[in-house]
């Protein structure tokens, strides 16, 4: 425990002399037992020593105090769990401020979610992509988990599938799902609108109560500036007109966010606008102030940062800069726990931060927008723009020339246009009839969906591991990816098979910690060796020990 003797500004340490340490090992190694104080003892600053035990003593020698030695800076105990907003992690009763974001066709997988969720942690599952006989089967095996264990599903806009959004948010609604992830979102629609205020209501004392909770993952400022307000009259109006929500809903809607968590999303895997994490989260940072002022919003508002997360320095970072907590995307695609194959594991494994680019994504395909995906050995990202570019400059399939028609049938569709345009068919059957209506009458549309469908299927390919087309494989994945594998580069972190999201969650939060205390004893003046501030990965069993 230690002693806090209120006097003049001289500051001493009292202690045990064999206790004093020296050297780059030793400052990493008091760094790095976060459930201990860290005191910087010297005659001057060159040669610092490092003790974990003692007494700080601000003021003068008093009578009966030892003269002791000077301090020269002096870090309290700082364990993972108290990185982050408090409020956050009681809200959705977490221990740690960490988050994993969905990732679609399943892959954040009900092993993800619920590792994440024993762990203390929080995971969303991936729904984009699966229809709703999966979701349903994927929320009946959370709900027979324990009821102390947070998990929470992904809510995806679906501007081509507008029926499957309504579903799924139906369904949520339907099987009391009270935490949502929103994604890929460039505004409000009905469906999201009518699952945040469902069930919404007063107790006698005046307190508004909003039992659907959303975390909106967003890019853009003013994407964000319409989850930290109300719902739009037009659509709770709307919804009103429909019979979907009750007149006391509609009017306690006025009073709340539509979320109240936001994640700044910056340079991630799948869907991203690129924005760099520096100067995207302070933006929303002074949106969320500007927003409680405007709205005046009794519970607080909160911004978490995702995107690039991948080693302690990121995390450490986050915090520093206000994130009510950290979310990560790509680096859990490489876990054990992720739904999908060996293959991608180890095509993961080997990502260095410049094998991504951008490319054509299959949900939003007509309106041109991309996801950022893996480039190094998959010729995914090449052939998807070939699509996107020949959609935009023909009308029909037919308009293309015969020796490129050839090739997309040869190694691309695998097939006939005819057989492709079947096949594609017969899906739309089950998913959305009128899709089929529309192609029936517009040929260009019939060519969006066939090309469409080899871009998704593409990401089933990978996450199924179909040899015959690994050159397709579509991998959702930032540079985040290249900078995790750095820093495990040596580590066991750096087998595939140890991998597991709650190992990778605390490696990062323990040594983000240790980081936020090597940045105290720097600002107090304490000039640290290079070495007193590198965390490598550790076993679950010595970052316990370290922690207590």
């Amino acid at each position: 425990m230690t002693d806090v003797l209120n006097g003049p500004d001289i500051q001493r340490w009292i202690g045990d002399e064999q206790s004093l340490q020296f050297g780059p090992e030793a400052f990493n190694e008091a760094l790095g037992r976060l459930g201990r104080p860290v005191y910087v003892v010297g005659e001057n600053r060159r040669q610092p020593a490092v003790s974990q035990t003692g007494t700080l003593v601000w003021g003068r020698a008093m009578d009966g105090l030892p003269e002791g030695r000077p301090l020269l800076g002096f870090t309290p105990p700082l364990r993972p769990e108290a990185l982050g907003d408090d409020g956050f992690k009681r809200d959705l009763g977490l221990r740690y401020a960490y988050v994993i974001g969905a990732m679609a066709n399943g892959i954040s997988s009900v092993e993800m979610v619920e590792a994440a969720g024993r762990a203390g942690m929080l995971g969303f599952f991936g729904t984009g992509g699966q229809n709703l006989d999966q979701v349903r089967t994927a929320i009946d095996r959370l709900a027979a988990l324990q009821t102390d264990v947070p998990y929470g599903f992904n809510l995806i806009h679906s501007p081509n599938d507008p029926l499957l959004e309504e579903a799924v948010a139906d369904l949520f609604i339907a099987r009391n799902i009270r935490l949502v992830e929103a994604s890929a979102y460039l505004g409000l629609t009905l469906p999201l609108v009518r699952y945040r205020i469902s069930g919404i209501h007063q107790r006698p004392d005046g307190t508004i109560i909003c039992p659907n909770h959303v975390v909106a993952k967003v890019s853009r400022v003013e994407v964000a500036a319409k989850f930290f307000a109300p719902p739009p009259d037009k659509l709770i109006a709307e919804l009103l007109r429909q019979g979907k929500i009750t007149e006391q809903e509609a009017r306690l809607a006025e009073q709340v966010p539509m979320a109240r968590d936001i994640t700044a999303e910056a340079d991630s895997g799948g869907h991203t606008d690129n924005r760099p994490a520096l100067t995207l989260l302070p933006t929303f940072l002074a949106l969320r102030e500007d927003a409680m002022a405007r709205h005046g919003f009794k519970a607080p508002l909160r911004v978490g940062l995702g995107g690039g997360i991948a080693t302690p320095d990121a995390a450490a970072a986050a915090f520093a800069m206000g994130a009510a907590y950290v979310l990560t995307g790509s680096i859990n695609q490489a876990c054990i726990e992720a739904d999908t194959s060996a293959t991608v594991r180890e095509m993961l494994a080997e990502t260095q931060q410049a094998d991504v680019i951008m490319a054509p994504a299959a949900d939003m395909f007509e309106m041109g927008v991309k996801v950022q995906v893996l480039k190094r050995s998959t010729m995914f990202a090449m052939r998807a723009a070939k699509l996107y570019e020949l959609y935009r400059a023909h009308e029909s399939y037919e308009q293309i020339p015969p020796a490129t028609r050839a090739g997309i049938e040869k190694d691309l569709l695998r097939a006939s246009y005819p057989e492709a345009w079947q096949a594609t068919r017969r899906f739309f059957e089950q998913r959305d009839p009128t899709q089929i209506e529309r192609a029936e009458k517009n040929p260009k549309h019939q060519m969006a969906l066939v090309f469409r469908s080899y871009l998704g299927q593409s990401s089933l390919w990978a996450k199924t591991g179909e040899p015959s087309r690994r050159m397709d494989y579509q991998i959702w994945c930032g540079p985040a990816m290249g900078a995790f594998n750095a820093w495990t580069k040596g580590s066991f972190l750096e087998r595939t098979d140890a991998r597991s999201v709650a190992v990778v969650g605390m490696n990062l939060l323990y040594g983000a910690a240790g980081l936020v205390r090597c940045g105290w004893l720097r600002q107090q003046g304490v000039s640290l060796p290079a070495e007193a501030a590198i965390f490598r990965p550790l076993p679950p069993e010595e970052i316990e020990t370290r922690t207590a």
